[in-house]
């Protein structure tokens, strides 16, 4: 049982980390805060403070209203193809077959590509329409290719982070479904329970808790998606999320002010969404 002398000591040896960590997260937050007051940009050495201007402009710019668009069906996309496609995939993983553990390999081996190099290879690669191999393959049974960056970049784009982010859902996901007792799908079949009655019934609610997991931690992550947008379509209308349309008003404008309102704008509805993914796991971890 710890004594108070020993609490006092852990706190004061963690005093010293908390407090670097502090001021590593609050000082570019406050200097983003500071400058999103500011008419701050990079071709006037005058930064007048301008109160609230940045925001309203920021907010009120049709892109930003295109670009929110664009995160949420990224989000949402990337979430339906790699949940969806997790459990398919740790299904067909969970079962007894030779080559078991090349295969699993081979599955996860995605996830570990740096996401520039996953972008340049499906733009070169794979959607090139003239010599990509999806398009050579539509070509090769008479649908005729597809100019897929330009003329679907959105789907594109939630193709190439989906095809990311599938090993990571389907590692999750396989862990939790190994970790359902045999016991009760030998009881479902003895009392006549289909394949499919026994994966709604008793595979999917023991997946529940790590579904929840594995939506909670990509939303996170994104929701920052920034080098694939950058290396195919290079940004956009129709393909720009929240990430690269700050990046582009500060790094092609030189509206310094503008993004970063942008910036705590982002931080805001990251934080909203996160706060509502955290209370979804918890409830989901006390069922």
């Amino acid at each position: 049982m710890a004594t108070l002398h020993t609490k006092s000591a852990a706190r004061a040896m963690m005093a010293p980390s908390v407090i670097a960590l502090f001021i590593w997260m609050i000082v570019p937050l406050a200097l983003t805060l500071w400058f999103s007051t500011l008419r701050y940009t990079f071709y006037d050495p005058l930064t007048p403070f301008i109160g609230f201007e940045n925001y309203t402009y920021f907010l009120t710019d049709p892109r930003f209203i295109s670009a929110f668009e664009n995160t949420l069906i990224l989000v949402l996309g990337v979430l339906l193809i790699t949940v969806i496609g997790g459990i398919l995939i740790a299904l067909l993983l969970d079962q007894d077959f030779h080559g078991q553990t090349v295969v699993r390999l081979l599955v996860l081996a995605p996830f570990f590509v740096m996401p520039t190099v996953a972008a340049l290879v499906w733009k070169n690669m794979m959607m090139n329409p003239v010599y990509g191999v999806i398009g050579q393959t539509l070509n090769a049974i008479g649908i005729g290719s597809i100019d897929w960056l330009t003329d679907y970049p959105l789907l594109s784009i939630i193709i190439i982070v989906a095809w990311q982010w599938l090993p990571f859902a389907t590692l999750i996901l396989l862990t939790a479904l190994q970790s359902l007792s045999e016991d009760q799908k030998e009881a479902a079949e003895m009392d006549g329970a289909g394949p499919i009655s026994t994966f709604f019934y008793i595979t999917l609610p023991h997946m529940k808790r790590a579904i929840t997991v594995v939506i909670l931690i990509q939303t996170i992550f994104l929701l920052s998606v920034y080098a694939e947008i950058f290396v195919t379509t290079g940004g956009g209308e129709t393909s720009s999320n929240l990430p690269f349309l700050i990046a582009s008003i500060i790094s092609l404008e030189g509206d310094v002010g503008t993004a970063s309102a942008g910036g705590i704008v982002a931080v805001v509805l990251a934080n909203i969404v996160s706060i509502f993914l955290v209370r979804l796991v918890g409830k989901n971890l006390e069922a």
